[in-house]
């Protein structure tokens, strides 16, 4: 009848149960959130916020709310382990410098493309389709000898109320 001191068909003591070495009962409020299967889940938010006030916690929420509110704590106590100064607040800072860093980078192709569009639509414009025009050798180069002479950022001749917006627009 016995098996290794618990009853047979006795189902087995949740994570938290588990690990505070109590028995775990019908109503475990730990038991839906913390399965026997994922010890360290429950370990780490124990050692961050421990069991007593997990335990108000989740009896203060709704039970639709709970869910959420555990994942959140195992999130945050996941990054509280391995930083244990900034947790994930050192993670989101981490994440938004790198989103700075590519916005900036995205800013400047974009600016790089408008350049090389007015570049592109200045030597169309002074040059000419017309493979007579004396200009034009008829190499495919030739076009582009003249418009590289030009210092890349000069855009004097830009027509700037065209290109306002699209030009800094995200």
């Amino acid at each position: 009848m016995k098996e290794g001191g618990r009853k047979q068909g006795a189902p087995a003591p949740c994570a938290a149960c588990k690990l505070l070495r109590r028995r775990c009962a019908q109503d475990c409020v730990f038991a839906p959130y913390f399965p026997a299967d994922e010890p360290q889940k429950f370990a780490n938010v124990h050692k961050v916020f421990g069991a007593s006030n997990v335990n108000k916690m989740l009896q203060e929420l709704p039970v639709h709310q709970r869910g959420d509110a555990v994942s959140s704590m195992v999130y945050e106590a996941n990054a509280r382990v391995r930083d244990p100064v900034y947790g994930c607040v050192g993670a989101i800072s981490s994440l938004q410098q790198q989103i700075d860093v590519l916005q900036t980078q995205l800013a400047l192709a974009q600016a790089e493309v408008v350049h090389l569009r007015v570049r592109q639509t200045a030597a169309f414009s002074n040059h000419g389709p017309a493979p007579a025009s004396p200009s034009n050798s008829g190499s495919p180069s030739s076009g582009l000898m003249a418009t590289q002479m030009k210092p890349i950022f000069d855009m004097d001749m830009v027509d700037h109320a065209s290109f306002g917006e699209s030009m800094w627009s995200c």
